[in-house]
């Protein structure tokens, strides 16, 4: 008999698989390597394994997700995985838990927080000449250069960042870094976004373009973001919420 932990991963699978067709990352009857086939490749490793899947989300069928494919479903797709198997956090959240202290100045400040608002909503436009009064800081954990801290307006990435929380990033030396699904900060053309981000790579394994995806995808559409040498890129690696 099917345990109870089974189920309700199947359950969290079922929710998982709904988001990645609402995002355009599976599209049932595509043919260019988006369909349930190339889905059933990726997760369990044969093309021909659609009937399968589809037996997973039918609620009827006594099959289930077993914990080996779950963790192939996360490494594919960039699931957290906390969510996948404890049910704690979002699909798509930030695996590093919110941190809600209130930060004091120490000697080995190495956080640069700037009044530079990445409006993560409206991607309205920001010019370099507007930061003002940038000050150091430093948070347990944290550690490193290129560390950049910023306030969010903005509700494009509600639930997993909310307007008035404050997220730390991490610059990305090489686009070719970038990791599909993963949570950016995007500083290109005078604009600065927060989006989960999908590199879009010409034939020669080349970044060329970026896909910015909101979290709150019911109310903001995916956009493309060409990329040229004055882009930059910063992961976002921690966020912090009021209490």
């Amino acid at each position: 008999m099917i345990g109870e932990d089974r189920i309700n991963l199947n359950n969290r699978f079922i929710e998982v698989f709904k988001l990645l067709e609402q995002r355009g990352d599976i599209v049932k009857n595509d043919r260019g390597g988006k369909g349930m086939g190339d889905f059933a490749d990726k997760i369990l490793g044969n093309r021909g394994y659609g009937h399968i899947i589809s037996a997973f989300l039918n609620d009827e069928d006594k099959r289930v997700l077993d914990y080996k494919h779950a963790r192939k479903l996360c490494k594919e797709y960039g699931i957290n995985e906390a969510y996948m198997f404890e049910g704690i956090g979002t699909p798509f959240g930030m695996d590093l838990p919110n941190i809600t202290q209130h930060m004091t100045n120490v000697a080995m400040d190495n956080i640069l927080f700037t009044t530079v608002e990445a409006f993560a909503g409206s991607g309205q436009a920001v010019s370099d000449g507007s930061v003002e009064n940038l000050r150091y800081f430093s948070m347990p954990g944290v550690q490193g250069s290129g560390m950049v801290a910023f306030p969010i307006q903005g509700d494009s990435m509600e639930p997993v960042i909310k307007d008035g929380d404050m997220v730390i990033c991490k610059e990305v030396g090489l686009l070719g870094d970038i990791r599909d699904n993963k949570i950016y900060a995007v500083k290109s053309n005078g604009a600065l976004w927060i989006k989960y981000v999908q590199r879009i790579i010409d034939d020669r394994g080349i970044v060329r373009r970026l896909k910015l995806i909101s979290a709150n995808h019911l109310e903001y559409d995916p956009f493309v973001e060409e990329v040229n040498e004055h882009t930059r890129l910063y992961q976002v690696i921690r966020k912090v919420s009021e209490i």
